[in-house]
């Protein structure tokens, strides 16, 4: 998708910001959800590990997403273009 410059610059920088924060956060819900990797499976608290998963799938969606954008002159390696 062909955006302005300065919108393009805002979505690679608000995505890539909410992309980091969101897997950040995702590894520190496993991290407590499974104490550390050290507690029992019947230890783990399924909630927080669910949800420090969905954290990581959602930061990696955006991040996915906002590379789907471009500005006008950088052209698309399929259509040939530089």
């Amino acid at each position: 998708m062909v955006v302005p410059l300065a919108l393009y610059k805002r979505i690679t920088v608000f995505s890539t910001l909410f992309a980091v924060v969101a897997v950040l956060a995702g590894f520190v819900l496993l991290d407590t959800a499974t104490g550390r990797a050290s507690r029992e499976l019947s230890e783990v608290n399924v909630v927080l590990a669910v949800a420090g998963l969905l954290s990581i799938g959602a930061g990696a969606a955006v991040y996915a997403f906002s590379t789907r954008f471009r500005t006008a002159g950088m052209g698309n390696p399929k259509d040939g273009e530089n």
